[in-house]
């Protein structure tokens, strides 16, 4: 077995990680990131322990330094530590943020996440997918955390760096915390790993709500068990433990309740048992958490549990759970009335798709499917996704039509603007059902569609290598749990691949 050749990039890592910590330490222009971290109570030694850093807004410093030890710019580059400016000059990732490093399970620094000092957006920012730094893969404070969670038997999981470092800090190491986005099944399986089970310390709000409940689920279908703790308005971890200590937060965590029970709490509390058909809809609001329960026990008690809150027979809960319906109506544009009127009596017919298989297209599908449901994330997705991002050209034609769309019009009113292809792939998207639970949580199905593009578009990347060598050392720097998605990326671009124009070509 050769060298491993993500070895530069850990180097690189490391090399920017003590610079950082250093300029926290010691820089004068660092003196608002002490005070920032002073006025959260967190001391400059507990910083220094922690590895936390500064990240200047001038970035010559950093590059100067990073070459000075010997760390290659192909290395900076490739480890996401740096952006190439349109000039082709380098650039360092992150200024004017407090640094908190990101480390693999045998504690190498592999990525970070950035908070932005004063106005801006965004305000947090962390590394990008890399050969050693997969978000969707990796826990902030795991390396510390995982044999705290064996000895403590469950993992406290919250939502941000500063409620892990409160945690910490206080004597609490059982605890990690998701990267920015929702949590993933490779991170549920992570968590299994180590304890049966799951604690989730979320804020109380709606999206709180929505996030746990989201993350309970992903959770279930690894086996674990999962508690949901009930924070206080207006508290997260972090304020909650500096106001009342460990102990406030302990008696919380005695006091969390299975998720399931959580859910039945708060529909409750909302008047949905009061009659008939708000039972129906509250039914609904529980089966996602039946359904995603592999455990076979546990269904069975999740199935009784709610039989018994519905005043209903235990077989009809249970012959819900075994069917999975469309939730939502279609959206039906102007330009879909337009082919029934004048097209015979029927919708146009859907030229079949060619690369339906194809794990391209269906990331494509996917968001845009969630965007015709979901218009009021348009603005957004115009501020982060190029058009350029869809490979399949009806897809993209899609996108363009929707992101030209005034705000003040109907979604629908997007197909006006769309050849014969592209309006027959929206017809069947806006006649699809909605993103399912997208009431616990657009926006990280959102953000996971875009994620799963960004991982898309690296393996295109790497397929389309032309050199053969270089494509072999790029797989081989995937992590392993991506290198087995990439091999599956692989066997469905085969498939898909004919005698069309493009690849993607419907």
């Amino acid at each position: 077995i050769g060298p491993d050749p993500r070895e530069p990039l850990y180097q690189a890592c490391d090399a920017a990680m003590q610079w950082y910590a250093t300029r926290l330490r010691e820089a004068p222009d660092a003196e608002p990131a002490r005070r920032y971290l002073q006025d959260r109570q967190i001391m400059l030694d507990a910083a220094g322990e922690l590895r936390l850093g500064w990240a200047p807004r001038s970035g010559e410093d950093f590059l100067v330094a990073m070459r000075s030890l010997g760390i290659a710019d192909a290395a900076l580059e490739e480890a996401a530590l740096v952006t190439r400016r349109d000039d082709g000059t380098l650039a360092p990732r992150f200024r004017n943020r407090v640094l908190f490093p990101i480390h693999d399970l045998r504690g190498r620094a592999v990525g970070f996440g950035g908070r932005l000092l004063g106005p801006g957006e965004p305000k947090y920012l962390n590394s990008p997918e890399t050969p050693i730094f997969h978000k969707g893969e990796q826990l902030y404070h795991m390396d510390v955390a995982r044999l705290a969670i064996r000895k403590a038997g469950v993992a406290l999981v919250v939502e941000g760096y500063f409620d892990v470092i409160r945690l910490s800090l206080a004597g609490i190491d059982h605890v990690v915390a998701p990267l920015g986005t929702a949590l993933t099944e490779a991170q549920a399986k992570l968590l299994r790993r180590y304890g049966a089970e799951v604690v989730l310390i979320y804020d109380s709000d709606a999206a709180g709500l929505k996030a746990s409940f989201r993350a309970a689920d992903t959770l279930l279908a690894e086996g674990a068990r999962v508690r949901v703790v009930t924070m206080p308005d207006g508290e997260d971890p972090d304020t909650l433990v500096q106001r009342g200590g460990a102990a406030a937060l302990q008696a919380l965590i005695d006091d969390a309740v299975d998720v399931l029970d959580r859910k039945i709490q708060l529909l409750e509390q909302r008047g949905w048992f009061a009659d008939m058909h708000r039972r129906r809809e509250a039914l609904d609001r529980l089966l996602p958490t039946l359904r995603a329960a592999t455990d076979p026990v546990l269904r069975e008690m999740y199935t009784t549990r709610v039989a018994e809150q519905m005043g209903i027979p235990r077989e009809a809960v249970a012959t819900e759970v075994a069917n999975v319906r469309p939730r939502a109506a279609p959206v039906v544009s102007e330009a879909m009335r337009r082919t029934e009127a004048f097209g015979g009596g029927g919708h146009a017919v859907p030229t079949p798709e060619r690369d339906a298989r194809h794990p391209g297209a269906e990331i494509e599908r996917k968001l845009l499917r969630l965007l015709v449901h979901h218009p009021d994330w348009l603005a957004r997705a115009r501020e982060e996704l190029p058009a350029e991002r869809f490979a399949v050209p009806s897809f993209r034609r899609i996108f363009e039509a929707l992101a030209a769309l005034d705000p003040d019009r109907p979604v629908g009113d997007a197909a006006l603007a769309l050849d014969e292809r592209a309006l027959a792939a929206w017809e069947r998207l806006a006649t699809d059902p909605a993103p399912p639970d997208a009431d616990f949580g657009v926006d990280h199905e959102y953000v996971g569609a875009l994620e799963a593009l960004e991982e898309r578009d690296l393996f295109e990347s790497i397929a389309t290598e032309p050199d053969t060598r270089e494509r072999i050392r790029r797989r081989q720097a995937l992590s392993r749990e991506g290198r087995e998605r990439y091999n599956y990326y692989l066997k469905a671009r085969k498939r898909a691949d004919g005698p069309t124009a493009h690849p993607y070509e419907e």
